[in-house]
Order: structure tokens, then C-alpha cells, then sequence
């Protein structure tokens, strides 16, 4: 024995509260001049490890944390389980984790996911068996994936999407292995064709319109305009205290004055009940200073001569009005632009409420219903017709109906689907011969791209594998990356995804 020595180390806490251990250890001196190591100090089994300041139920409960929270987060949480440590060692712990080991897989699928959005993109490796990541990778080249498969020989079946440069990857690293396109990519790419079909056809997908019912002739514009054509002092509740800058007469002047003198009399009814001023106001909901006219005049006739009638400030332009109408432009802004140009400094809302006579006299068009979307009638074809309500089976046949092309289309798209949702790949061939026949453009398209990956579609229309597990782990991956607030290195990044 040469000498002994106190160490500190932190130990989990308890309660909460921080533990420290105190340990007195043994330091040992060599007497063989060969071993390189002159003194050396003795280890508890379970406690410590050479150079350590933790024990390593500590060090296991802070690398659980950091892989799970990171740095910054993962101290906030140690601290308040009273684990004292900072950020940065919570990233050399995780740093300092080794990789698991890969083994020998023999189904795996690659995906590629954002580093940066748009800029850069890497690639994540996972065997589809188990749903366990193996690796991630700095970028998504051909060379890149061939080389991680040279140096894990073995993988039997691997699942991508229809990327050309992971089929290459494949190809070069890995030539034994049967490739799988997935079949979510492939209904994917069949629901855009789809889509430029229906677009194609776009006008197939209006119903056609009805023939109206009536007209406004000429003779019911002359007769509503005549009543219109004289404006009323009065404003809309018929007070005429000028609250309405532009008065104009919707209505007509019979009208007007049958309201004047029934308000005249129900005011005249309450004061003489006894009522004042301010209840008048609060049961007729008039203002008070309306009540106190209408109370002061000795009749409703007296109202009238105090407020004549007085011109409009679209009696200029009443005529251009009359010819517009008309000519068949109903539209009150579109009119008041019109005469704005010719001269009117008045609002839209005058216009508005001089036209509203001649929309009462006007007879009802019936419109037709608003046409589906593109989006609505791609989604009716390319959906099991049992998830679709009665009202979208009911407007889907109507375009069928009316486009024999789309008709062709949903034929096709339903012989697809079986192929792909029963596996039998030994099909598709004859399916696209019947797209090169009656297909529309896209379809043929979208057949063509198939033939140029044939065996792999194939194989992922045959085989049971697909590359849903990998979809999974990217959005695990998106998950981390926000945790991370995007700004850790990708080497923090692998570490986590394939130990976390």
C-alpha cells in the first residue's frame, strides 16, 4: 500500500435533498518496473469508477434525464429532484453514451428527415421488425446510404419511399436486397394524378342551371322608382332629427306618414296616462328629444309641414340607375362606382337602400347548387366508398354522371385500391396495360413512373413490409429537433434519437 485519500462523490439524492459520499480509498504502488502504471488506487465494486465524481446511480438517473430533456431542461428538472448539475454536463454525458449496437438486421427502411427545412435533410435508418432506429446520417445521398450498407452486410428487405437516390444507395450498397416502395407513397402519387384528372374536367363537375323563373320587366322599375323618387325629411325611425346624413326614401312617402301618426298617437296615449319623457323613450325606444317633439306638436300634420320633403342627393343620377338596372348590373357597388365617376359623393349604402324596391320586385332566379371542389371530388374517388355519407355518394354519382372520363377514372382508382389493400402485386402489370388503354394522361403518368420501379412496387403491393414504422421515428425526430429549439449539433441529435 502506498498511501490512502479521501474521495467526494455525489450520490443520488434523498428527500430531495443532495447526498454526498466520503469515501476513505486505499492507493497502491506497483513493484513490477514493467507495468506502466506507478501507483494506482483501489475501486468499490458498484460505487465508484476511476476519475469519477458520481456514483453510478446518479450518472444513470442524469443520463436518463438528459437523453429525455436535453441540457437546459434536463438541469431545471435535476435541480428540483436535487440533483445539482449544469447544462453543459448533462450534454457531456449524453455525448459520452456509446452507440448501441446494430447487429445484423434483416429488414430496415430509410427516410429521409429535415436537419433544416427546405435546405438540408439527413437520413434515418430503422429496422422494421423491431421499430428500433440504427443510425442517422449526415445527408440523403446515394453514397452516403451504399456505404452504411457495406459496412452492415446482411439486410435481406429494405423499405423506402419512391426516392430515386435511395433506390441507387440500395442498389450499389446492398445489391442483394429486395426493395419495398411503400404503399402509402403509392396511393400518394395516385391521389395527384387523380387530382389533375378532376381538374382536367373541372367543368363536368357543375351541375347545369335551371332557366329562371321571372324577370323584372321594364314596367315594374318605372313603378317602384316613382315611389321612390320622392325623399323623406324624416330619417329611418321616422324622427327626422337628421341622424341619417343621406336620407333617402325606402319605403315612400304614404308610408312614412302613416308611421308618423301612429307614433304621434302612442305618445300622446302615454303622456296622457301620466308617463314621462324618459319611460316614453325607454317603451317606444325613441330618443327623448323625438318624444319631446312629437309631445309639443298638436298633430302628426304639423310634423309634416315642419319637415318638408327634400331632393336626394342621387336624384342626378336616378336615371343611370333606372338603364343599369335594367341592363342587368344589380350590384350597388359595382353601381355607385359608376356614378361616383359621374359626380356622387354619397355612400355605397344609399345606393344600396334606393335599389332594395327593386329587388323586392324582382322575380327569383333559382341558382344552381355551388359546384364540388377538385378537392372534394378527388378525395370521392380516391376514398372507400363506405366511409362516404349518403349526400357525398349521392353528389358523386351526379358527376359520374355527367363525365364518363371520371367515371373511367373511379374504375380504375377502385381496381387500384383492391390491389393494393389485398396485396396482389402479380396484377399491377394488367392494371396499367388498362391505364395505357382508357386511362386519362395523368393516370398514364402516374402508371409510367410505376413502370420505371416496377420491381420494387411491386414487391411493396406483394410483401407485408412498408415504411410506417419510419414515418413514426421522423415525427419522434421532429419532436426532439423542437425540444432542442433546432440549435444542436447532429451529433447531440443522433445520440439522443438512437438512445432516447
Amino acid at each position: 500500500m502506498h498511501s490512502t485519500y479521501r474521495r467526494h462523490l455525489a450520490d443520488a439524492p434523498i428527500s430531495g435533498r443532495p447526498v454526498e459520499v466520503v469515501l476513505q480509498v486505499r492507493r497502491f504502488f506497483c513493484d513490477n518496473d514493467g507495468c506502466p502504471a506507478k501507483t494506482f488506487a483501489e475501486q468499490v465494486p458498484g460505487l465508484t469508477t476511476p476519475r469519477a465524481r458520481r456514483t453510478g446511480v446518479l450518472k444513470g438517473a442524469l443520463e436518463a434525464i438528459a437523453l429525455a430533456l436535453a441540457g437546459r431542461a434536463g438541469a431545471r428538472l435535476a435541480d428540483k429532484l436535487g440533483m445539482v448539475v449544469s447544462r453543459d454536463s448533462m450534454l457531456r454525458l449524453v455525448r459520452a453514451l456509446p452507440d448501441p449496437l446494430v447487429g445484423t438486421p434483416q429488414v430496415v427502411g430509410v427516410d429521409d428527415f429535415a436537419l433544416r427545412r427546405g435546405h438540408v435533410y439527413g437520413t434515418v435508418v430503422i429496422d422494421i421488425l423491431t421499430h428500433r432506429p440504427l443510425d442517422l446520417l449526415q445527408d440523403r445521398t446515394s453514397d452516403t446510404l451504399a456505404a452504411w450498407f457495406r459496412a452492415h452486410p446482411g439486410v435481406q428487405v429494405v423499405c423506402r419511399d419512391r426516392a430515386g437516390a435511395y433506390a441507387e444507395g440500395i442498389r450499389v450498397g446492398a445489391p442483394d436486397a429486395v426493395q419495398v416502395a411503400d404503399r402509402w407513397h403509392l396511393w400518394h402519387n395516385l391521389a395527384e394524378a387523380v387530382e389533375k384528372v378532376v381538374r382536367q374536367h373541372h367543368a363536368d363537375l357543375r351541375a347545369p342551371a335551371p332557366s329562371p323563373d321571372t324577370t323584372c320587366d321594364t314596367d315594374t322599375i318605372c313603378a317602384i322608382d316613382t315611389i321612390c323618387d320622392t325623399v323623406a325629411a324624416l330619417d329611418d325611425d321616422g324622427t327626422g332629427d337628421g341622424a341619417d346624413e343621406e336620407p333617402v326614401c325606402p319605403a315612400g312617402p304614404t308610408q312614412l306618414a302613416a308611421r308618423t301618426r301612429e307614433r304621434f298617437a302612442a305618445i300622446h296615449d302615454l303622456l296622457a296616462a301620466g308617463a314621462t319623457s324618459s319611460a316614453i323613450s325607454q317603451t317606444l325606444g325613441l330618443d327623448r328629444k323625438t318624444v319631446r317633439r312629437f309631445a309639443r306638436a298638436a298633430s302628426a300634420a304639423e310634423l309634416h309641414a315642419a319637415h318638408p320633403t327634400r331632393s336626394s342627393i342621387l336624384d342626378d343620377y336616378t336615371e343611370h340607375l333606372r338603364q343599369r338596372w335594367a341592363a342587368g348590373t344589380t350590384d350597388a357597388v359595382a353601381l355607385t362606382a359608376e356614378i361616383t365617376a359621374l359626380g356622387y359623393r354619397g355612400s355605397a349604402k344609399t345606393v344600396r337602400r334606393y335599389l332594395q324596391p327593386l329587388r323586392a320586385g324582382q322575380g327569383t332566379t333559382t341558382r344552381p347548387p355551388a359546384p364540388p371542389t377538385t378537392r372534394e371530388v378527388t378525395g370521392w374517388l380516391t376514398r372507400h366508398p363506405d366511409s362516404l355519407t349518403d349526400n357525398e355518394r349521392t353528389a358523386r354519382d351526379a358527376v359520374l354522371d355527367r363525365s364518363p372520363a371520371l367515371r373511367a377514372t373511379r374504375d380504375l382508382v377502385s381496381e387500384f385500391a383492391q390491389i393494393l389493400t389485398q396485396r396482389r402485386g402479380h396484377e399491377l402489370r394488367d392494371w396499367m396495360r388498362r391505364v395505357d388503354t382508357a386511362g386519362a394522361p395523368a393516370l398514364r403518368s402516374f402508371a409510367t413512373g410505376l413502370d420505371r420501379d416496377l420491381d420494387a412496387v411491386t414487391a411493396g403491393l406483394t410483401l407485408p413490409y412498408s415504411s410506417g414504422p419510419v414515418e413514426g421515428t421522423v415525427n419522434r425526430i421532429k419532436m426532439i429537433k423542437r425540444q432542442m429549439f433546432g440549435r444542436a449539433n447532429f451529433d447531440l441529435l443522433r445520440k439522443r434519437v438512437l438512445l432516447a
